[in-house]
């Protein structure tokens, strides 16, 4: 029946294995919210130390950041480091449950209902942490011209080194000559640079990104999934 009402694929038909899915279904689910909440985290520490003075490659509006309480030339990314700190404690989710079924015998026990108080509130936390993501990153700002700065000069040095190579010089004859430059204070270089491969910054392929990330997403079954949720409600 509940096969048929939840619009499973089949049933699980041993019993015994279908109690010692418990928790190993949680545990999977509880490492692809930690894998989203790991690259959340990185994205929001990104931003805090890129938005700091030491950087200053991008600034958020006064409404979305907070002023310090003796400093008032600050602006404190609170909504960075508030997803940077919730997503590091969903980190600790799929350990956390496979800690609550270790060590347990075949079979259903008592221990396992715990598993729900520290699932499913994780699914509301990341989605609250990419809302909040996703308003920060619709209002970024991000800072132009930095790298006509002088600190920046020596990014360029691989530019220059490859188009010596493109112009038929080899590679490390090139090297040294771009470092003896460097070296001798003699280094020149432009900030103009064209990019064209896959992936570069001048060639991102954010279409085809999206279409593999489509094609990913199309192979899950939602649309069985929710017309038997919704064909049970109505009944």
């Amino acid at each position: 029946m509940t096969t048929k009402f939840l619009g499973f694929a089949d049933m699980n038909y041993n019993v015994v294995y279908a109690q010692m899915g418990r928790g190993k279904t949680e545990r999977i689910v509880a490492a692809s919210l930690s894998n989203v909440a790991a690259t959340l985290s990185k994205l929001a520490m990104d931003a805090c130390l890129f938005l700091n003075q030491n950087f200053g490659f991008i600034s958020f509006p006064e409404e979305l950041t907070t002023a310090s309480s003796i400093m008032p030339h600050k602006k404190n990314p609170d909504v960075f480091e508030l997803i940077r700190a919730k997503c590091n404690t969903l980190m600790s989710l799929p350990n956390e449950i496979a800690l609550v079924t270790t060590n347990l015998p075949s079979g259903y026990h008592r221990d396992l209902q715990l598993l729900k108080e520290k699932l499913f509130p994780a699914f509301q936390t990341l989605k609250d942490c990419l809302r909040m993501a996703t308003l920060m990153l619709s209002n970024i700002q991000v800072k132009d011209h930095l790298l006509e700065d002088e600190k920046y000069k020596y990014l360029f040095s691989v530019e220059e080194v490859n188009k010596l190579v493109v112009s038929g010089m080899p590679f490390r004859d090139a090297y040294k000559k771009v470092g003896k430059e460097i070296e001798e204070g003699k280094f020149s270089y432009t900030t103009k640079i064209n990019h064209t491969h896959e992936g570069s910054i001048g060639n991102l392929c954010n279409d085809e990104i999206k279409s593999s990330f489509n094609n990913a997403l199309s192979k899950f079954a939602f649309e069985q999934v929710n017309a038997s949720i919704k064909k049970l409600i109505e009944e």
